[in-house]
């Protein structure tokens, strides 16, 4: 199958179509990669929604791998290519600013969700639930305690009939002061989410945040509920 073109704003992206990355010349869904846009002055910014008009470019990279490709001068090359274009102004910290916009889309879509009532918070909340076997994801504050994570993370286990896995949880990169100015809720150490879809969505955003840092705790299916 031959790979799509980037798109242009006559071509709007396909949410089922494959991109390739600019870097490494591999094809993923465009959920699991990063878009840079160019602006009119030939500026390139994160466009971690894919919404800015206009063409643009899809990495899979993550941070050292990028800082990598912009110190050498790789990235350049590469969205001179798929822009067309040399008059290119990539900023020095444009790994900083990714890393930045994708932890804020991920805590606005756990914001979202919030207000939507697809979420819990409050340890005895979240571990009734998880009894229940309502729980579809279980996430901790990075500065969450170790005895209180384990506790939600057993009842999640016996509610779901899966004792003897190792299903834990996902220790969020950031702590619980930034989950609560996300959520607009006090004290937000643990968060269970109560919907398949909901789950999907923090999902997706979650994992390329934490892709692109380099971190090995990836969500996959075995941090969510099987149905």
């Amino acid at each position: 199958m031959r790979n799509p073109p980037n798109e242009t704003r006559s071509n709007p992206l396909d949410r089922t179509s494959h991109r390739k990355c600019i870097l490494t010349g591999e094809s993923f869904p465009p959920e699991q990669l990063v878009r840079l846009a160019m602006g009119p002055d030939g500026q390139i910014a994160p466009d971690v929604r894919a919404k800015a008009p206009g063409r643009g470019a899809w990495i899979s990279v993550d941070r050292a791998a990028l800082d990598t490709a912009l110190a050498k001068g790789q990235l350049k090359g590469a969205l001179s290519r798929a822009f067309k274009t040399g008059q290119l102004d990539i900023p020095d910290n444009l790994t900083e600013q990714l890393e930045k916009a994708l932890k804020r889309a991920t805590l606005d879509r756990l914001g979202l969700e919030a207000r939507g009532g697809t979420l819990l918070t409050g340890s005895e909340k979240i571990e009734t639930a998880a009894r229940r076997d309502e729980l579809f994801m279980l996430l901790h504050a990075s500065d969450a305690g170790r005895d209180g994570s384990s506790k939600l993370a057993q009842a999640w286990r016996v509610g779901s009939d899966r004792e003897g896995e190792d299903l834990h949880g996902i220790t969020l990169p950031v702590d619980r002061q930034g989950l609560s100015v996300a959520l607009g809720r006090q004290n937000v150490v643990h968060i269970g989410i109560t919907d398949r879809r909901a789950a999907e969505r923090v999902s997706h955003m979650l994992a390329r945040w934490i892709r692109f840092m380099g971190s090995d705790e990836i969500p996959d299916a075995a941090e969510e509920k099987v149905a």
